[in-house]
């Protein structure tokens, strides 16, 4: 069989989860219009015939500020040098900036084959396409280009064919029902995340961090999660809670109810808000979120 790991990497919101989602054709990542949405790499995995390919959707390549933003980018490093293959994915509709310059400075040290996919072809024209893939095919050696639509999954067959041309032979890593590794309560944190980000602007997105610190069985089909929503100021904490209690109510309402469908019980939320100050440069409370 075919089996291999392969890195999805670019920029933040090229794209990345919302690929990964619909090759599995179900939703392990969070999405967010925001950036940084992504913050640690979580494994897709998709079982065939052919064999078993092993996605890491990956943290948006960007320059680090906080040990946050720093483990992300480590997240992203490790995954560079432990991948057989890596999809750079792009966006069509944006002009190519500095950041994009910071992602091929990037991967010009990575010598695994290389792919380069060029995301939302179904709302650009065909022109635009071809001067994007003049202008990238010799930026890297890339083996394959390859106009796709993560949202509408144009050419993902044909991403995945070409995935397998490269991949070593080796015995499948997981079962054949496995679809990705995230424990429950990183699944159920970034459900509250993602609904909390969904209602945030400004620098709100950027400061809040979700820990779930208890799931239990309450026997009867029901589910009781608590979770802590860590912000670095009260004036963010405020806001979070809405007035009167409104937006966290909202958010835990939102939640609980996609927590009901994957978890197939009645789920009790029990949400607070804790001010941390410059919790993103804390090691312990990055540790806390990442072992969940």
């Amino acid at each position: 069989m075919k089996v291999g790991y392969v890195a999805l990497i670019g920029r933040p919101n090229v794209g990345k989860s919302t690929l990964l989602n619909h090759i599995l054709g179900q939703k392990i990542a969070i999405i967010s219009d925001k950036p940084q949405t992504t913050r640690m790499s979580i494994l897709g995995i998709k079982t065939t015939e052919k064999g078993q390919i092993i996605f890491v959707d990956n943290p948006g390549i960007h320059r680090p500020l906080h040990r946050l933003n720093k483990r992300m980018m480590n997240f992203v490093y490790s995954s560079l040098q432990t991948s057989d293959l890596t999809c750079l994915l792009i966006d069509a509709t944006l002009k190519y900036g500095h950041g994009d310059q910071f992602v091929i400075d990037t991967l010009k040290k990575v010598t695994t084959p290389l792919f380069l996919l060029i995301n939302k072809v179904d709302i650009v024209k065909k022109d635009k396409i071809l001067l994007l893939i003049d202008r990238y095919k010799d930026l890297l050696e890339f083996k394959e280009i390859i106009p796709i639509s993560a949202l509408k999954g144009t050419n993902v067959d044909v991403l995945e064919e070409n995935i397998y041309k490269y991949l070593p032979e080796a015995e499948k890593l997981y079962g054949d029902d496995d679809v990705s590794d995230q424990s429950l309560r990183f699944l159920m944190s970034e459900i509250i995340r993602e609904k909390l980000l969904s209602h945030v602007r400004q620098e709100l997105p950027f400061v809040t961090a979700v820990l779930v610190e208890e799931m239990e069985d309450r026997g009867e089909g029901k589910k009781y999660v608590k979770a802590r929503i860590f912000v670095e100021k009260d004036s963010h904490r405020k806001i979070i809670i809405g007035r009167q209690g409104s937006l966290i109510k909202r958010i835990g309402t939102e939640a609980r109810k996609e927590m009901e469908d994957i978890l197939e019980a009645k789920v009790f939320l029990d949400l607070h808000v804790r001010v941390k100050e410059k919790w993103r440069d804390s090691a312990g409370v990055l540790d806390l979120i990442e072992g969940q």
